[in-house]
This record gives C-alpha cells, structure tokens and sequence, in this order.
C-alpha cells in the first residue's frame, strides 16, 4: 500500500554535476517515470517487481523496495540511483559507499507530477518532464469530462482479502491515491468519509450497510491476462452470495484489475480510463 505525502527530494552529498548516463530505479513507479522521461537506454537496474515496460524484464535487478540490495546496486557502477523515502536504510548505505542518488518519497496523485519534475531535473531533463506533465494532465482532464455522469456512482472499491473468501476486506478511503483515481472517472467512494484511514479494513457487515451501486474487487486476479480471464468468475461468484447487494442485483460487480492502478506514475491516465469505462458500464452512456 502507499504512504500518501507530499513527495520531496534529496540529493547525496555525491550527486553528479553532469547529466547521469548510468541510473538505477528502486521501484516501479520510478522505473516507469524515467521510461516515459525517454531515459530508458540510461536505465541500469531496476526492482524485482519492476514490469513495464516490456524492456525492464532483461534488466538486472537489485532487490525490492522493503529489501533493496547496496552492493548489487554498487556492482552496477550507477551516476544515480533514485529511491523512495523509507526504503530500508537505503539512503545511508548509498551514501557510505559514496553513491549519488536522489529520494523521492511516494504520494498523492498531485505528488506524481512533482516527482516527474524532481526526477527529470535530476536526470537532466527538466524539459521532458514538463512536456510529460502537460500531457499526463490533459489526458486526465478529457477522462473527467467523459466519466460517469450524475449522480455519480456510489463505489467501494476492494484492494484487499483473503484469497477465496470475502473476509479481512482492504477498502479504499479518503487520502488514498485510488480514491482520487475514483473521483476522476467519475465516481464517489463510499468510503471517502472523515476520519477513516487512507485503506480502512472493513467487514462484509459493513459493505451490506453502505451498499454500494459499483463493487470492483482487484484481488485475487493472478499474473497474466489468461488468469485474469480465468479467475473473474470464481471472484464474482463470492459476491454473488450477497444476492441484496445493489451492485449484485444490477450486475455492476467487477471482478478485475489492470496492473497501471498499482504504480503511480505515467499510466496514471490507464488507470483512470480503466475505471471510467467500468462506471460507464450500465449507467445509459
């Protein structure tokens, strides 16, 4: 899950003067940044979970975001590496074995384009990230005009569970990044209330009471498309047992995922589409 704050950035002791040709990313988010800064051929090394692009997969790798490795990082001989705030001490162990780095730390949709600007000034292209920004904004704006109309939807979206039950339920709520996405296409997030944590755990009890028109559950979906096909079903047939439910009478329970909702970064604008299109979904537009 994210910690949602506003993003900030700090440079080694260490940071090159000139523009990096060697860099390492700790996570996706960066990783997608730096591709869609037209930085990948200056890209080294990237995190376990590091996906997209397609190019990534026959980079090395140096370990994940909760466990990066210094020394694998160290053996990449990198003039950057960007990191996320609180990746384990990484900071320090960069800094002892005199690493330039830059830390960045994950945020609010807000944050993602403050971090666009942070990284492409650090990698010495302060322009591309303006151009990326203008246009990741735009492209959000058109996803607003064309989202679900009013009354918007009421939508409780699922990011947690036990696998193959409807137990220890993990809910967006307010602050939260998804949140935001919800609101973008067009939605208001039944949780989206005062008080509550950004990822509040909820009970099945809880989801008879608010009884949203719109369930998506992301959980339990697999790797690859083929999964994703094949485990829908069994997903929704959980909900199905839930036969009262607004959104199982309507059929406008959704039992997928698209891997651009996990990484806050340039496919932001997938993601918004993508839940876009699912509040679209039997609302007359």
């Amino acid at each position: 899950m994210w910690t949602l704050v506003v993003w900030t950035i700090l440079v080694s002791a260490a940071a090159p003067a000139q523009r990096p040709v060697r860099i390492v990313s700790t996570s996706p988010s960066i990783t997608e940044i730096l591709f869609a800064l037209g930085l990948g051929e200056r890209v080294v090394g990237v995190s376990t979970f590091c996906r997209f692009p397609s190019q990534v997969a026959s980079l090395p790798k140096v370990g994940t975001f909760l466990k990066p490795d210094a020394e694998l990082i160290a053996g990449l001989r990198p003039d950057l590496v960007v990191v996320h705030e609180g990746s384990a001490g990484l900071d320090r162990r960069l800094d002892s074995l005199r690493l330039p780095f830059v830390t960045v730390d994950r945020g609010t949709l807000a944050s993602i384009f403050t971090s666009m600007r942070q990284i492409g000034a650090a990698a010495g292209v302060p322009d591309r990230a303006d151009a990326l920004i203008a246009t990741v904004q735009q492209r959000l704006s058109m996803v607003r005009r064309s989202g679900a109309p009013s009354p918007h939807p009421r939508v409780l979206f699922i990011i947690g569970r036990r696998p193959g039950m409807l137990a220890d339920l993990v809910a967006v709520g307010p602050g939260a990044y998804l949140n935001e996405l919800i609101a973008i296409a067009g939605g208001t997030n039944v949780l989206d209330i005062s008080g509550q944590p950004e990822y509040p755990r909820i009970s099945m009890e809880t989801v008879l009471r608010l009884d949203p028109a719109v369930i998506i559950d992301t959980v339990d979906m697999g790797e690859t498309e083929g999964e994703r096909r094949d485990r829908g079903p069994i997903n929704e047939r959980l909900w199905r047992a839930y036969g009262t439910l607004t959104a199982v009478k309507t059929r406008r329970l959704y039992a997928a995922t698209t891997d651009a909702l996990v990484v806050p970064g340039p496919r932001v604008v997938e993601a918004a589409e993508w839940v876009a299109s699912l509040l679209r979904e039997g609302s007359g537009r």
